[in-house]
């Protein structure tokens, strides 16, 4: 199960607007499910035309959007202007709450990005993380928008919470150099580790990525790529560890940990190279990167 935010992203590439579905957390489930893996999210959508657009979205994408996630106002919105390096800057119109998750079983619950930090919600989706720590795996992707989060120190002591009771973090060096200003991405990792997690991923952006484990830390380099842009690079490399998770387990990814980050980078890599959220299929991930590692 992910919980986070659904919103239409209004892509402003050189004047010209586009919209797509997107969201962090709504990328990352429709990631998990490209790679043919069960996926439900629990959002908060309106029941206007842009609502309705996510939900036949999730729909043709395999993503159970779970009842709870409708709610009477208008659904969110996020500008991204597209500078001309690929990279995009963001504004929102995003207001976040969020229902009572039902208690349901699931294997691994995923959260992040602005439904973390946003209130009224972001407390319930701690609360969330907290309860379920106990019997799944529990992800947690930070995605630091922090035109939004204004009280840093508000901003870091809700993701150190909800840190201590995650499995695997994943995090940009941006929402690293963010949240431990002045650390390199290295110390970052380390600092996070101590609060509780197994695993601590940081992406690189071209410089690849780095996990800190029980075994070290282990690095992989980028994929090459042309840019055309980055907006699901972190969702998609982020559902393919979620991917991982569920199909060789905690102690799995850490026994294969290079090979997972080298497939999540393949994932990133193919989803920066078309416009949009745009992870890659089982297929597609497979014949660039190759079969996922085999549990032991």
């Amino acid at each position: 199960m992910l919980i986070g935010e659904a919103l239409v992203d209004i892509i402003d590439d050189a004047g010209i607007r586009r919209e797509y579905v997107g969201g962090s957390p709504t990328n990352t489930a429709i990631g998990v499910a490209r790679l043919g893996l069960r996926a439900e999210l629990l959002t908060s959508v309106g029941r206007d035309d842009r609502g309705e657009r996510i939900a036949a979205l999730l729909a043709a994408e395999s993503v159970e959007l779970l009842p709870a996630s409708w709610h009477a106002g208008a659904t969110s919105t996020a500008l991204a202007t597209i500078a001309s390096d690929g990279s995009a800057s963001y504004s929102f119109d995003i207001a976040w709450t969020l229902p009572a998750a039902e208690t349901r079983a699931v294997d691994l619950v995923h959260a992040g990005s602005i439904g973390l930090f946003l209130e009224p919600g972001g407390t319930e989706v701690l609360r969330v993380l907290r309860e379920r720590a106990a019997d799944c795996l529990i992800t947690l992707d930070p995605n630091i928008r922090p035109s939004l989060l204004g009280d840093r120190d508000a901003a870091l002591g809700r993701f150190v919470e909800a840190a201590k009771v995650a499995d695997l973090v994943k995090l940009s060096d941006e929402d690293a150099a963010w949240l431990y200003p002045g650390c390199a991405p290295e110390q970052a990792a380390s600092s996070i580790r101590e609060l509780g997690p197994r695993i601590v991923v940081v992406t690189l952006g071209g410089e690849g990525a780095l996990a800190v484990s029980a075994s070290g830390m282990t690095r992989i380099s980028a994929v090459p790529v042309v840019v055309a842009d980055t907006i699901s690079a972190g969702d998609s490399f982020m559902a393919c560890l979620i991917a991982s998770l569920l199909e060789l387990s905690l102690a799995g990814v850490e026994l294969e940990l290079e090979a997972v980050l080298s497939r999540a980078a393949h994932a990133a890599a193919i989803a920066v190279s078309a416009a949009g959220a745009n992870p890659p299929s089982r297929a597609a991930l497979d014949a660039a990167a190759g079969s996922m590692p085999k549990a032991e």
